[in-house]
């Protein structure tokens, strides 16, 4: 089974950017479409976005299109979120998936706090 553990959350001003990671173990990484999520408080958890095994496919929500690109090193074991041009929207717990199966995302990890001051 795929453990995942975020990190590079923290706060940032409106207009600057971050990098967040998501390191895999215990599991077969490469084999398994990554995914970011986030929630916001209030909110209901939401696709950011995900990439595929190999790393040629990657998909987006509308909200961060051409902000944010997801990115996985699979000798590394690890996905990147980066995210630039920050938007106070944007504050949010973002949160790694795994999809080991190509059925469902069932691996989560614990969650990195991303807090856009304006």
């Amino acid at each position: 089974q795929v453990q995942l553990v975020e990190s590079g959350g923290g706060l940032v001003q409106a207009g600057g950017s971050l990098r967040l990671s998501c390191a895999a173990s215990g599991g077969t990484f490469s084999r398994s479409v990554m995914g970011w999520f986030r929630q916001a408080p209030g909110l209901e958890r939401e696709f950011v976005a995900f990439i595929s095994r190999s790393g040629g496919s990657t998909g987006y929500a509308d909200s961060v299109k051409g902000r944010f690109t997801i990115s996985r090193d699979n000798a590394k074991n690890t996905v990147y979120l980066q995210m630039n041009s920050l938007k106070p929207e944007d504050t949010a717990v973002y949160y790694c998936a795994a999809d080991p199966n190509g059925s469902r995302w069932s691996v989560w990890g614990q969650g990195t706090q991303v807090t856009v001051s304006s």
